[in-house]
């Protein structure tokens, strides 16, 4: 780290204490983009990166409710609406308990050069509330939805912000969410991504992070003489995002051998294919824990309580589930087992020091910002729909998809490959996606 990363960093940590996710995101950034800052002295002259770590706006605000017994609820509602150099504030909406301003300010961090990979005008936000739709009823979950937006309908728009789902806000909630800001803004219009097919969302969206996902996995392993056939691969996760991973892994002849829940992981060996596919969704949308009911049905899977999927022995894995789910000790478990590849499915889902020990140890690591934009491809491609007055195919949204997530693979190669750094897909990425946004900022003045 040299001494511009650290001026910068301290910033980030002096104006936001105690926000440790947000710290890692911007230190992890940073240093990958030392030889771009090294190379173009006109950012710092410009104060760039200090307008780039400061979000142009953060909107707080109470969310009162009432639950099913008559008491009255309150909860904390946020959108961070961090940077709009390349098009409208576009993010999910995040609904859990740990939810706090760290959390949100880096998931939309993250999203700034993710969305800038996609090659599409969008910008970085996110948004969310510390509400547990966890054992809500529909009716909890209605009113909770609908105080959230009576707030929050004030700042988004087709052309200022478009939110979507996220962990914790599924189709459910996008419901609720969309009917409520119908109603207060008299508009039908694309100001939420995510929605039912039936009133305007997009074929294959369900499945197109996990698709996605596997499509940039993909990209790797050609790119370094390999194929994903025959692959055994291990997961992390169980929601939409994990199932879409697993269904083109399968389509495309890999294996599936392990998969986690929160209390523990899967091991099945035979592969996750066929109805167990089905099944893995089917649990997923009842809300039930996945892993014993799997184990029950499934006599070949065994379910290792208490402990994460890192320690099974595979040719690939993808970490599907919360931040900083691999630890350093993941690390050394998925280096030890001679694995050439990592691909990260959820966002940050590896530590920084994680991360550093597996780059080092020979692992190519896909980065989530480059691997997982293919959600937020497809929402902006749902916006576009929904502008158009039209519907587009299933194969026309995956043929879109597919072409977008081999573009980010070969933009994150070729700005590695520009700056010295060889086959640094994390680096490329957090480049490619910095100078779209700093050329952006470069060209609008200071503001």
């Amino acid at each position: 780290m040299n001494s511009l990363t650290e001026k910068y960093l301290d910033i980030v940590k002096k104006r936001n204490p105690g926000e440790a996710e947000f710290h890692q995101c911007v230190e992890e950034i940073l240093v990958s983009l030392e030889p771009v800052l090294a190379k173009h002295p006109e950012y710092e002259k410009a104060g760039l990166i200090e307008r780039l770590i400061e979000p142009e706006r953060i909107i707080s605000f109470r969310v009162p409710w009432v639950d099913d017994s008559g008491k009255v609820q309150v909860n904390r509602g946020y959108r961070v609406q961090f940077n709009s150099a390349i098009g409208p504030y576009k993010g999910g909406v995040r609904f859990a308990p740990n939810v706090y301003p760290g959390v949100m300010k880096f998931l939309a961090f993250e999203q700034i050069f993710k969305n800038a990979l996609t090659g599409l005008p969008i910008g970085g936000g996110k948004g969310g509330a510390d509400f547990d739709p966890t054992g809500k009823s529909d009716g909890e979950v209605m009113r909770f939805c609908q105080s959230f937006m009576t707030e929050l309908y004030r700042h988004i728009g087709p052309t200022t912000d478009s939110p979507a789902g996220d962990l914790g806000v599924g189709p459910r909630e996008i419901g609720y969410l969309f009917g409520k800001y119908k109603r207060l803004a008299n508009s039908y219009d694309e100001s939420i991504t995510g929605k039912h097919i039936i009133y305007g969302g997009l074929n294959g969206r369900t499945e197109a992070t996990g698709y996605g996902i596997v499509y940039f996995a993909d990209c790797m392993l050609k790119a370094n003489g390999e194929k994903m056939e025959g692959k055994k691969v291990v997961i992390s996760g169980f929601g939409n995002v994990a199932w879409g991973t697993t269904e083109k892994l399968d389509e495309l002849g890999a294996k599936v051998i392990a998969f986690s829940g929160p209390d523990g992981y899967i091991l099945d060996e035979a592969g996750v294919t066929g109805e167990k596919i089905d099944y893995f969704i089917e649990l997923r949308n009842s809300g039930k824990n996945i892993c014993q009911p799997y184990a029950d049905k499934f006599p070949g899977a065994k379910f290792i309580a208490g402990k994460k999927p890192w320690e099974v022995k595979a040719d690939l894995y993808i970490p599907c589930a919360m931040q900083n789910d691999i630890q350093l000790e993941d690390a050394k478990n998925i280096v030890a087992s001679g694995a050439k590849f990592m691909c990260e499915g959820a966002n940050m889902p590896t530590t920084n020091e994680a991360l550093e020990y597996l780059m080092a140890n020979g692992v190519i690591v896909g980065p989530c910002k480059a691997a997982n934009a293919g959600g937020v491809a497809c929402s902006c491609i749902e916006m576009g729909q929904n502008a158009g007055h039209t519907v587009f195919s299933p194969d026309q949204v995956h043929a879109q998809l597919k072409d977008i997530m081999v573009n980010i693979h070969d933009s994150a190669a070729a700005a590695a490959k520009e700056y010295g750094l060889g086959y640094n897909l994390v680096a490329g990425a957090n480049i490619a996606g910095f100078m779209k946004v700093a050329q952006a900022m470069m060209m609008q003045g200071v503001v």
